[in-house]
């Protein structure tokens, strides 16, 4: 992501109709633009153009909509990768306008600090264990710093073997990067120097041993309260922590776990495959993809929905919902909420389904298409990310410039 969003088709519609444009990534190199037409009950997906540029496993793409950037990170696990900046038309169709090396496998990317808070580029490496950050224009290979994280011991889980940081995402601030940490059970928190790029590692929060966190989303309440969220990929839950600012530019913000709930609903529980994905918040409602779960049918996983108290942010189950797809790896909900996008991975579909903004509740298969080749489930192939292309996206793997979701 949330980290990103968007440009506006920009077409005068009837009430209820449909005109969207949205982009997707494929592990193989590809990167989509798509079109949305139809009602918002009916709809067709069409695929009206197609390039490369982002090196050979396009693994995540954050969207900015007022430069109308795309930032994609390769997730090549050949010792070297790029970060591929795009031009995105009004009709979505990307020109390569960027390309800078990396040290590889990059799982997440995003822009941070400077003037415009985009002056900067931080990545986070899976196996390397690593955030690296760059300095913007991209060019060449331009590594700013490089931090590289151990632990003491395995987790108690086999992919725990060493530190597995899965994203740089940035508070609603624009002061502080955090990264989950699935390998070593943390919540990483990094202060930024907005003039310099440079990161300065505050104190981690510490997740239960063997959740797993990989991704984490903010909320606020009206009244101030401030939480956290994170997406726990090996325990296959979700956790709420309490979020607490400095008094000070000196200090660091810090997290305080106060609950944690399966992606599964009371009494039930995922199968020995399955792993949680993604989380987004709109409004007073939390979702978490599952992958692999299989809950509707013969590759169909779901989508977990939570209530988030309006007063106290606590989390409570609301229902499974069908992702009509397999291995929903991500997922993004439009600007006005009654849409979801969501990137089957190894069905290497994008399926946009129904939503309804007052219950929160998802719906019905509103369109559906096949992006490039479908992938082998648990295998880095197939689709990696999908973002709507508008002037505010609500939540997703793409982020608008103030909001990094």
């Amino acid at each position: 992501m949330s980290r990103f969003v968007q440009i506006i088709a920009g077409i005068a519609l009837a009430p209820g109709a449909l005109g969207a444009t949205l982009i997707a990534s494929h592990f193989a190199g590809g990167i989509y633009t798509l079109s949305l037409a139809g009602t918002n009950t009916s709809g067709t997906l069409s695929i009206t153009s197609q390039t490369n540029g982002c090196g050979t496993t396009p693994g995540w793409i954050e969207l900015y909509a007022d430069s109308r950037k795309l930032y994609c990170f390769d997730e090549s696990w050949t010792g070297s990768g790029v970060i591929a900046e795009y031009s995105v038309a009004n009709d979505g169709k990307l020109s390569l306008t960027g390309q800078a090396k990396t040290t590889g496998n990059s799982v997440h990317g995003l822009l941070y600090g400077g003037a415009d808070g985009r002056s900067f580029v931080a990545t986070v490496e899976y196996t390397p264990s690593t955030v690296t950050t760059y300095k913007m224009p991209l060019s060449g290979s331009s590594v700013l710093q490089l931090q590289k994280f151990t632990m003491a011991q395995k987790g108690p889980n086999s992919r725990q073997d060493v530190p597995h940081p899965h994203e740089v995402h940035l508070d609603p601030t624009g002061k502080f990067i955090i990264t989950p940490d699935l390998g070593a059970d943390l919540v990483r928190v990094f202060k930024i120097d907005a003039s310099s790029g440079k990161l300065t590692a505050c104190s981690e929060a510490k997740a239960d041993a063997g959740d797993g966190p990989r991704h984490i989303k903010f909320w606020k309440s009206a009244a101030g309260v401030q939480k956290a969220y994170t997406l726990n990929e090996l325990g296959n839950s979700v956790s709420a922590w309490d979020v607490s600012y400095p008094s000070d530019e000196s200090g660091c913000l810090t997290f305080k776990k106060t609950q944690t709930l399966s992606t599964y609903a009371p009494g039930k529980k995922g199968g020995p495959t399955t792993k949680a994905a993604e989380v987004r918040v709109v409004g007073n409602f939390l979702y978490a993809t599952n992958r692999a779960d299989q809950t509707f049918g013969s590759q169909q996983d779901s989508i977990a929905t939570y209530t988030i108290d309006a007063t106290t942010g606590a989390i409570t189950w609301l229902e499974a919902a069908n992702s009509y797809s397999y291995y929903p790896r991500t997922f993004q909900f439009n600007k006005d909420g009654t849409l979801v996008a969501v990137g089957g991975q190894t069905s290497s579909n994008v399926a946009i389904i129904a939503r309804d903004p007052a219950t929160g509740k998802l719906g019905k298969l509103v369109a559906n298409i096949q992006v490039g080749q479908k992938g082998r489930a648990g295998e880095e192939d197939g689709l990696s990310g999908v973002v709507w292309v508008e002037d505010q996206a609500v939540a997703g793997g793409g982020h608008s410039p103030s909001c990094h979701s």
